[in-house]
């Protein structure tokens, strides 16, 4: 999970990053007025929540290749997507002035699902990362020695320990 986690934080924070100070130019949005381009280049910021979407259908199964396996079975599940791409558009296309969002046109909807879908091809290449068998917390906790103890017999203890499991 953690290596989903790092990758999808590192995917998005880079995808809001590139928008935030690239997204005029990316968007060819140069020649409306700056206000009107700065509304739809952070309203598409904003739609790129659809990326979150897409995660959770990664994080159904973090060690599987297979992500959509019996997806169609977990109707809990498809409920909780539905009704979140749902709100999604009401949120975009209905609530702008609640919002301070504008609506996005057909290319800009399409831009945020095509950037969200990046999501699972980056998802299932991460699953090749290996992961070591060593619990993140051991690891941590192998830097440290215990109070009064050498790094060299806590390191000794933990061997020990290995080898008993």
């Amino acid at each position: 999970m953690w290596r989903n986690v790092f990758i999808q934080a590192v995917f998005q924070v880079a995808v809001l990053l590139t928008l935030n100070f690239r997204g005029r130019d990316l968007l060819h949005l140069t020649h409306d007025t700056l206000d009107h381009s700065s509304k739809v280049k952070n309203t598409l910021i904003f739609n790129t929540f659809l990326c979150q979407v897409f995660n959770e259908v990664n994080s159904r199964k973090p060690e599987k290749l297979n992500i959509f396996a019996g997806v169609s079975r977990n109707h809990l599940f498809l409920a909780v997507v539905s009704i979140t791409v749902v709100m999604q558009v009401i949120i975009i296309e209905f609530l702008g002035k609640f919002t301070s969002a504008v609506r996005l046109n057909w290319k800009l909807w399409l831009v945020s699902v095509v950037i969200a879908f990046l999501s699972w091809p980056l998802a299932f290449v991460g699953k090749f990362i290996p992961v070591p068998r060593t619990q993140l917390k051991d690891l941590i906790l192998r830097c440290w020695p215990k109070s009064g103890e050498s790094a060299a017999q806590q390191t000794q203890d933990d061997r020990i320990a290995e080898s008993r499991v």
